[in-house]
């Protein structure tokens, strides 16, 4: 059986370990450029244990911003992201950028641009219509993606990965439901596909082998219409026959229609309506549940469905989706897949990849409280310390 703490290959990178800390917008960023506090965020993961941390999101144009609080990738943010990568390099850990364009996901309002899409309908978290992309914006998110990918290495990143999950920009093309074009675009999984394939490429032209290459990519949208299983093996087929990419990692849900459908556990609603103003506090308990669904946790829920992919393509897989315990992560190296991604335990336990070869238990709870403080610094409310904006 494959070791989980060997020492493993991405590409070109050589990680200490099987396990990454997956890409979670750490909420910490409010002038989109590197803090201090991001970069301990991320040194304190590294100094937990992890193989590779992942810094999310790195939008690579202005408009490709959930809000106007993230990092985009240019020359202004490549001295606060050097700081960041040799802090993280310092603890013996890699560290990839997470690079993408939100598309519909974007807060038009926030980032005051309209959010790109397929085509044109209402935005729920701008409170505004989305503005279909031209070709021309697709041609220039394409370049966008490939300098925002130069720029990590020049700001030492070790590896990149391409955001083509939860219904942003490239995954709102690949859904059926939400992509309605009749060019080049739309209508076939052909079509539906090719900005991601142009963008995994283009990604590849620009960075050799210089660091890894990786993309997060939807199983299922869960939502009826979506984008579904047999639809997303065959681009995972695609992307593998391309060559474009050192591993995929994968993923589900939408960020603009099911967001809980990645996380399961507890739907914190009443901690999501705290965020907001009272009136609007009021709507987000009443109507909330039906934003936030319920769907209960079960350790490393997405597994099943990863094991398709896993029979479908040889290009390493990284399984993702309520991973925290030790023989969990042995059974994904059994079953194949090459590594495993964490995220809401680590908030918890950023040490957690050392106490696990020592025998421990997570103490991560699954009650996605932690998800709402993305908008004053993401963490674990069930562990003492001060909030701050």
């Amino acid at each position: 059986m494959t070791d989980v703490f060997a020492p493993a290959r991405l590409g070109p990178v050589r990680l200490r370990n099987r396990i990454i800390k997956a890409a979670t917008f750490e909420g910490v960023t409010p002038d989109a450029v590197v803090t201090d506090r991001l970069i301990e965020f991320h040194r304190t993961v590294a100094r937990g244990g992890v193989g590779m941390t992942t810094v999310a999101y790195c939008a690579v144009s202005p408009e490709g911003r959930t809000d106007r609080h993230q990092i985009w990738m240019r020359e202004e943010a490549l001295p606060g992201l050097r700081r960041l990568t040799e802090a993280v390099h310092a603890e013996g850990a890699a560290v990839s950028a997470q690079i993408g364009h939100a598309g519909p996901v974007a807060n038009a309002a926030s980032n005051r641009s309209p959010a790109l899409a397929p085509g044109r309908f209402p935005n729920p978290l701008g409170m505004r219509m989305t503005r279909a992309a031209t070709a021309e914006d697709l041609d220039r998110i394409v370049d966008a993606h490939a300098t925002a990918a130069r720029l990590a290495i020049e700001a030492g990143f070790d590896a990149v990965e391409i955001h083509f999950g939860h219904n942003y920009l490239v995954s709102s093309f690949l859904s059926p439901r939400l992509n309605r074009r009749r060019d080049s675009y739309g209508g076939p999984l052909e079509n539906r596909a090719r900005l991601a394939l142009e963008i995994a490429r283009a990604v590849r032209d620009a960075v050799g082998d210089r660091i890894g290459v990786t993309a997060k990519l939807n199983m299922d949208d869960g939502v009826p219409g979506g984008f579904w299983l047999d639809e997303s093996v065959q681009v995972a087929r695609w992307l593998e026959e391309d060559g474009s990419l050192d591993a995929l990692e994968l993923t589900a849900g939408s960020s603009l229609l099911n967001p809980m459908y990645l996380f399961t556990g507890d739907a914190p609603i009443r901690e999501f309506a705290a965020r907001f103003p009272r009136p609007m506090r009021w709507g987000v308990r009443a109507a909330g549940g039906a934003f936030l669904r319920r769907y209960p946790f079960q350790e490393a829920y997405l597994l099943d469905r990863a094991r398709q992919f896993r029979a479908a393509v040889d290009l390493p897989l990284i399984l993702l989706g309520g991973i925290t315990r030790l023989e969990t992560m042995e059974r994904a190296m059994a079953d194949g897949f090459a590594f495993v991604a964490m995220a809401r335990a680590l908030l918890r336990e950023p040490d957690l990849p050392l106490r696990l070869r020592d025998g421990a238990r997570s103490l991560c709870v699954h009650c996605n409280k932690c998800m709402p403080t993305i908008y004053r610094g993401t963490r674990c409310v069930l562990e003492a310390g001060p909030e701050s904006g």
